[in-house]
């Protein structure tokens, strides 16, 4: 038996106290909080139990507020902690408005939030705007007038815009201006000799429309890094022009064609048809004769001359086929 006044310490005190003092850790980051104090940032325990009780990381905004303050920048606990509330990227901030303060460029908390919310990475946008970035466009194929393809590809040299990150289109934007620019460049070139000639007219006539308006960007420069000969165009479309014209003639010298060959037809069926209407005719003469002997308005001696008329009918007829015989025996010989 203990002595008097002696508690005993049984197991599951000691894991109840064991649990207790784990939550207390967990609920109060002592560790963080001497990071806090040894580095000048004013950081209460009550603060840092009230961010865990709000689901905030005390990491993820205390160490960007050491780094802000040890660059020199006033930002709150309250302003970090909204913005990893709103689903903002706190530490990308914090390296964001420091690497603006060191290169001087403006750049209030407010606003460097905003980009952030706004799906753009406002650290990079920072090192773009300090250290401009270049951006290849793809190949841009455009005809000069002369009927020549001109294959192009250009580097387009560009700097954020802080001020229109927000709302301000993109890299593809800029890319499709600048294609478009250099097409129109090209198209109106009187000849692909004097584009590669010269290719940096591209250049300053592109540069000059203002092609970053309304964009994200500024651009600084856009150089011609490569021209190619293409194809030539005009020649092709001639070519193509000429082989429909000549399927289009064709199609009405057969249609010329048919119709000729429809008249033909359409005469000899004419010619069969008044033949077979001379035959006709011609078997009605003889009732029409015996009708006349039988009225007596035809006499023997009229039968007579018209036998005869008939006979003397025949035989030039045998002598014009026999004449005709003759010549094309001469000729064959």
């Amino acid at each position: 038996m203990p002595p008097e006044g002696v508690v005993l310490v049984t197991p599951i005190l000691l894991i109840i106290v064991a649990l207790i003092i784990l939550v207390i850790l967990w609920a109060v980051p002592v560790r963080l909080w001497v990071e806090a104090v040894f580095a000048g940032v004013r950081v209460g325990l009550g603060d840092l139990i009230g961010m865990r009780l709000r689901k905030v990381s005390p990491a993820a905004v205390v160490r960007p507020l050491i780094a802000a303050t040890k660059a020199g920048l006033e930002l709150s606990t309250k302003q970090l902690e909204a913005h990893y509330l709103a689903g903002g990227h706190v530490d990308r901030v914090v390296k964001a408005l420091i690497s603006a303060d060191k290169a001087n460029i403006v750049l209030p908390f407010q606003q460097a939030a905003a980009i952030d919310l706004a799906g753009r990475d406002v650290l990079e946008a920072v090192k773009v705007s300090v250290n401009p970035k270049v951006i290849n466009t793809p190949k841009v194929a455009a005809m000069a007038k002369d009927g020549i393809q001109l294959i192009a590809i250009a580097r387009v040299t560009v700097r954020a815009n802080i001020n229109r990150l927000v709302g301000g289109a993109g890299e593809d934007t800029i890319l499709a201006r600048v294609g478009e620019g250099i097409v129109s460049t090209i198209g109106s070139s009187v000849s692909h000799k004097a584009v590669l000639e010269n290719p940096d007219a591209i250049s300053k006539t592109v540069l000059g429309k203002g092609l970053d308006s309304g964009t994200a960007y500024e651009i600084l420069s856009i150089d011609i890094a490569d021209v190619d000969v293409g194809k030539n165009i005009g020649a092709e479309l001639q070519t193509d022009q000429a082989e429909a014209d000549k399927r289009i003639a064709q199609a009405k010298a057969e249609e010329r064609r048919a119709m000729a060959v429809a008249a033909e037809q359409e005469m000899r069926a004419k010619v069969v048809e008044m033949r077979s209407r001379v035959v006709e005719a011609e078997a009605e003469v003889p009732k029409a004769m015996s009708e006349a002997f039988r009225a007596g308005n035809l006499g023997i001696m009229d039968y007579v001359r018209y036998r005869n008329v008939n006979a003397d009918t025949e035989m030039r007829e045998a002598i014009a086929k026999e004449g005709d015989g003759h010549r094309d025996g001469n000729k064959q010989g």
